[in-house]
């Protein structure tokens, strides 16, 4: 499977899932109607998994994890706004491509469920700010799920943005 918009591409292997989205969102401040051009997209989400990906999840994967087996793998990709790049928290340089599974935790998951092991790094690549999020479906079998992982992490190209796409 082929992915590819906002200037993020990844070819997915076999048993692997995936898309790509851009919400649209509200301002935060203003009262009463919005008019159409008051109405921004947020920045884009990756979600990739060894399972079927449910229409409704949130951007770390709520309703999506819930739904992981022992073996599954689960991938998010958030994007955070172009002023964030370089800044301390995204001051990694890259994707990372290989993964230490003795980083993997239970206290790691943006929602605890047993078994599940998780880790999270944000970085800076192609002057852009993400958070790569990885949930493993069981954390005593991390060594082989990590490498599977890595796989799918070592096929993610990450472009620049024109500003005028960031902004849209």
């Amino acid at each position: 499977m082929h992915l590819r918009g906002h200037g993020i591409r990844a070819e997915l292997p076999d048993g692997w899932e995936g898309a790509i989205r851009r919400e649209r969102v509200p301002p935060e401040a203003g009262d009463g109607e919005l008019a159409p051009a008051a109405v921004a997209e947020a920045p884009p989400v990756v979600h990739l998994g060894t399972f079927a990906l449910p229409a409704e999840r949130g951007d770390f994967g709520s309703g999506a994890v819930d739904l992981m087996a022992g073996d599954d793998s689960f991938v998010a990709l958030l994007e955070y706004g172009a002023e964030e790049a370089g800044t301390p928290l995204f001051a990694a340089n890259g994707l990372p491509r290989r993964l230490d599974p003795r980083q993997f935790s239970g206290r790691s998951l943006q929602r605890s469920l047993p078994g599940q092991a998780g880790w999270q790094h944000f970085f800076t690549e192609a002057g852009r700010a993400f958070c790569l999020y990885v949930v493993l479906g069981d954390g005593r079998d991390a060594n082989r799920q990590v490498r599977r992982v890595e796989e799918v992490l070592a096929q993610i190209r990450l472009d620049p943005v024109a500003a005028e796409e960031v902004t849209r």
